[in-house]
């Protein structure tokens, strides 16, 4: 039976499962096993017994078997051949049901007489440990009877123990006993056994198994530490302690543990230590030795001034009820806050913004004891070189006043209790007022008034409008007239807008308006283009506000009337006139783009009061003549116009968005442009712009389209017959010989999106993609090679949209670019399409609403890598393998790091033989793919080491003016040099550096200053050489 197989355990096990065997028929069947005199067969017997109980279900056992088990594993226990096995059968029996209270004080008596934990190994060790954690699960109440006698023999358990394992349980043991257990007459005990490992210096090994951190052990610890306030008199100096001889980090775990335990410590212990305590945080803020630390200790000292007032009672809250300590901590402070210019006045009012933050009697006191030193400074005439110090003071203390507050609306924060500087609110608002008007104050000003407003219930509404009246002067200025404070002052002004945004729109919002010209400044106007362009970016970042979004649209809207109107001569400045229209489109796109960002609910309405007027300005320019000047048909305007309408339609539900596509068909296949525009365009020349004779003004227009198409969710059909065909005409109207690059990327657009989005609706399109056109244009050597290049930029289009969402007829579309591949003459241009694939798209995003299916792109590379290694591997240099580099390159530069880190050994050798392509930007690809793996191909030294000599050969003559003509990589070669001693052996290096830093003298008289600054860098690198390798053999 004890043959050690696994299999006679099971059949024990099935036995007692089905009532044939009980486990005293076990033990029976055992008996020579378990009383033999022979160590090795009483150990074999016993440890059969318990992996059968391991295994055994446990309503298998009544009590009268329990108490029989029970009894003779605590007999095996006095048995050190057997206790092993004895242990691990009572970590399982202990958690059976039927185990009464007797059973478990005989286990544990049995245990405490017997194990001696450091004679024991960590797994048998860790089996104790558990027992005693299953049996304070569920026996608490008895161990409690235990009183003296369990806890003492716990401790004599615990004691000594350092594997971390078994510490992570003990720690739980700990806690549950300290809170739970009357631990008083052993609190030293406990205390021994606890703050000894105070602090946790355990690092894991690497590659550790047990996923063990050394931040696991320090919250256990801590939880131990704060279980119970008998700890405070014991733990205080230890904290003490370790603050003032230890290092950084230990004093930061030190900070972190009292900000745990303080609280439960309770208040005298904190008055008792209080001085102490503060004694040693002062030194880490006033003295700091780095911001972490700093930043621990103001935590803690807030924690200790809320825990020393904690046992105060609400109807004693008041400033009598403040302890002398921290007023004694305040006076410190206000004395160092007499010279505001120095260092210890800034740490003194991080303390200061610590009591405040602290929310208590000393919250109040500290806050506008402060506030009113500050502002008694400030107007000292003796003191007006300090006043910047002073206002950059004063707006630390606003901030921690402010606390979590947002810039809420006054309604709405209501309930909030009143800020401490409520009563010192109309000197602080003077004060900043006045800072405004000097430059050295100006700025910390700004700061100071934005934490005010944004402070609820301290700034009244005609307060606000008193700041917006005296901060629209900064706006005013010239840049040359003052330091340069816009977006400070737009920060404010922002912040007013959230909450009264009247006052914008009656003080600011003119003033802006009124630096945009009705007639277009003239391109020798420079001061005046400046001043609009500044106008136009502070009315992008102050109209976000539904309010005042409105009647920006308004304004802008009235001056795009003027700007795009149709000139029947060509008087205008044609070029001015586009760019200040230009401008104004931006200014819109910027600020819908913040607005959808933050889903503002406004948005939806302009698809009514918006759209109609830029589909009016862009229509109107589309069907003149094209003797007339039109600003609106510039191609860089309507790519803006475009942006706006994608991004209002993005917004739209199912129902808006059918009615908007329904209105822009009309207007492009039946030529109604009535809905498009709202009743606003009235013309008599036809618009047929999908016609291949149609004007290029009008071709031109079809980004519109496609812009509106792009941002329609998934549930929007198109209104069409047949999807398909449609889908085909606009490959035909793409492919004829007059589209220009501006109209095929539009037509791409709408392919891409309906491919991808009604991948079901166009089968038939597919179909003929692959039969047809795939031999009529990507393949047809008898069209010319430019039209075989546009079709395979179609192609991308179509496969791209398949692909993001795993269909499987993306198979064959790439199988096509594959094909291509042989082709001579748009072979590199197919392998581009392939390297591309895995690119970011602008179209078939979650913010259109595109199908994307996640971890497409490391599919999609590691289905087409091996096809790719496979035809770049050869030797022959052929014009296919060629080919097969290039898309190598291009699809490595596309994807994550993550995704080919694992295939750098491989590529390295084949990327090296792209660094010799004519094409800078393949070379400028694979120098880049290098530089970003240089860490990790260097982390077994053979990726890099390998090819040393060859990478550095390489990078030289990729970095030479003479080799290289982009600077581009002549600057990303010398990056990668720059790299190389600290990867590279010194060994391997050491015969280059001579030649190396030759080269490197001429490259710095390269004409680009950037190329000019990393050579610089990298010879620097080769220069110490040298002392690296000497620094690490040291």
């Amino acid at each position: 039976m004890a043959s050690e197989k696994d299999s006679e355990v099971d059949e024990s096990v099935a036995g007692i499962s089905s009532g044939q065997l009980t486990l005293l028929d076990i033990i029976r069947a055992l008996g020579e096993f378990l009383t033999s005199e022979e160590d090795r067969l009483r150990t074999k017997g016993v440890k059969f017994l318990s992996s059968v109980l391991a295994r055994c279900p446990h309503e298998r056992l009544n009590r009268q078997a329990i108490r029989v088990l029970t009894t003779f594993y605590c007999s095996k226990l006095e048995d050190l051949e057997t206790i092993i096995p004895a242990l691990d059968g009572l970590s399982y029996l202990v958690k059976f049901p039927n185990i009464q209270s007797t059973e478990v004080k005989d286990i544990l008596n049995a245990i405490f007489a017997n194990v001696k934990m450091r004679a024991l190994v960590q797994s048998t060790r860790f089996s104790v440990f558990s027992i005693v954690d299953s049996l304070i699960n569920s026996h608490r109440d008895t161990l409690k009877e235990m009183g003296s006698t369990f806890l003492a023999g716990y401790v004599n358990l615990a004691v000594g123990e350092k594997d971390p394992r078994n510490l992570m349980l003990a720690f739980a043991i700990a806690r549950v006993v300290l809170v739970e257990f009357d631990t008083l007459a052993h609190i030293e005990d406990f205390f021994d056994i606890t703050f000894c490992y105070f602090p946790i210096t355990f690092r894991p090994p690497p590659d550790d198994p047990y996923g063990i951190s050394a931040d696991d052990l320090k919250q256990s610890l801590r939880l131990c530490l704060s279980a119970t306030p008998a700890f405070g008199l014991l733990g205080i100096p230890v904290f003490l302690e370790k603050l003032t001889a230890g290092s950084p980090s230990t004093k930061r775990d030190t900070l972190n543990a009292m900000d745990i335990c303080l609280p439960v410590y309770g208040s005298a212990v904190s008055q008792e230590f209080g001085k102490k305590i503060w004694s040693s945080l002062k030194l880490e803020i006033f003295q700091p030795t780095d911001p972490d630390t700093e930043h621990s200790a103001l935590n803690t000292l807030q924690v200790l001034v809320r825990t020393m007032h904690a046992d105060k009672s609400q109807d004693a809250i008041g400033e009598d009820s403040i302890t002398d300590l921290a007023r004694g901590m305040c006076s410190e402070c206000m004395q160092a806050l007499k010279e505001p210019e120095k260092a210890p006045a800034r740490a003194a009012m991080k303390v200061i913004c610590a009591f405040t933050r602290a929310n208590g009697p000393l919250s109040s006191f500290a806050a506008s004891q402060t506030a009113e030193l500050l502002i008694r400074t400030f107007h000292d005439p003796d003191e007006v070189s300090n006043r910047a110090s002073v206002v950059m003071l004063l707006t630390d203390l606003i901030e921690a006043c402010r606390g979590d507050a947002t810039h809420a609306s006054i309604s709405q924060s209501s309930h909030s209790i009143l800020s401490p500087l409520t009563a010192s609110k109309d000197s602080l608002l003077g004060l900043l007022i006045v800072s405004l008007k000097a430059p050295a104050t100006c700025l910390p000003a700004l700061h100071g008034l934005t934490a005010l407003v944004r402070t609820p219930k301290l700034v009244a509404d005609d307060e606000l409008g008193y700041i917006v009246l005296e901060v629209s002067e900064l706006l005013c200025k010239e840049p040359d007239e003052v330091e340069d404070v816009t977006t400070d002052t737009l920060v404010l002004l922002s912040a007013i807008a959230g909450i009264a945004p009247h006052h914008l729109s009656s003080q600011m919002l003119p003033i802006l308006f009124s630096f945009l010209p009705d007639v277009t400044p003239s391109r020798d106007a420079t001061a005046q283009r400046a001043t609009y362009w500044r106008a136009l970016s502070s009315l992008s970042a102050l109209c976000v506000q539904p309010q005042l979004f409105e009647t920006l649209v308004i304004r802008l809207i009235a001056k795009l009337d003027v700007l795009c109107a149709i000139s029947p001569t060509r008087t205008i400045d044609q070029e001015s006139t586009a760019a200040y229209a230009h401008a104004i489109l931006t200014t819109l796109a910027k600020t819908l783009d913040v607005k959808v960002s933050s889903k503002d609910v406004d948005v939806p309405k302009y698809a009514e009061q918006l759209l109609p007027h830029i589909y009016r300005f862009y229509l109107t320019a589309a069907l003149a003549s094209s003797e007339v000047v039109a600003v609106a048909a510039d191609p860089r305007l309507l790519q803006v116009g475009a942006r706006i309408i994608r991004l209002v339609s993005q917004t739209l539900n199912v129902a808006q968005q059918e009615k908007l596509v329904a209105a822009v068909f009309a207007a492009y296949t039946q030529g109604d442009v009535k809905l498009i525009t709202g009743g606003l365009l009235n013309s008599t020349t036809p618009f047929t712009p999908l016609r291949l004779n149609a004007s290029p003004r009008q071709r031109n227009s079809f980004i519109l389209f496609s812009s509106t198409i792009v941002s329609l969710r998934k549930e929007v059909r198109m209104p069409v017959d047949n999807l398909s065909t449609f889908l085909s005409e606009v490959v035909a109207w793409s492919d004829s010989p007059s589209s220009t690059v501006f109209q095929r990327e539009a037509a791409a657009h709408v392919l891409a999106s309906n491919v991808n989005k009604h991948v079901d609706d166009v089968s038939d399109f597919l179909s003929s993609q692959l039969e047809r056109y795939s031999s009529s244009a990507l393949k047809n050597t008898k069209i010319p090679a430019e039209a075989r290049k546009n079709a395979i930029n179609t192609w991308i289009s179509v496969t791209r949209a398949l692909l993001v969402r795993s269909h499987p007829s993306a198979n064959a579309f790439i199988d096509h670019l594959f094909e291509l591949l042989d082709d001579s003459t748009v072979d590199w241009d197919a392998a581009r399409a392939i390297g591309l694939l895995a690119s970011e798209d602008a179209v078939l995003t979650k913010r259109n609403d595109a199908v994307l299916k996640i971890l497409h792109v490391q599919k999609y590379f590691n289905a087409v890598i091996p096809r790719l290694l496979e035809g770049a591997q050869g030797v022959s240099r052929s014009r296919r393998e060629t080919a097969y580099l290039v898309a190598l390159a291009y699809l490595i530069n596309a994807v994550p790091k993550a995704v080919y880190v694992t295939q750098m050994p491989s590529l390295m050798p084949i990327l090296l033989r792209g660094l010799d392509l004519v094409d800078p930007s393949i070379r400028s690809h694979i120098i880049n793919t290098l530089s970003n793996n240089i860490d990790t191909t260097s982390a077994d030294k053979d990726a890099v080491s390998m090819y040393a000599s060859t990478l550095v050969l390489a990078m030289l003559k990729n970095c030479m003016y003479s080799e290289m003509p982009d600077p581009g990589v002549r600057a990303a070669a010398l990056k990668y040099l720059a790299l190389l001693p600290g990867t590279v052996r010194y060994d391997l290096l050491h015969p280059y550096k001579t030649r190396v830093l030759k080269e490197l003298a001429k490259i710095l008289d390269d004409p680009k200053r950037a190329v000019r600054k990393e050579a610089v860098i990298a010879r620097y690198g080769m220069i110490t050489l040298s002392a690296i390798h000497l620094f690490t053999m040291n």
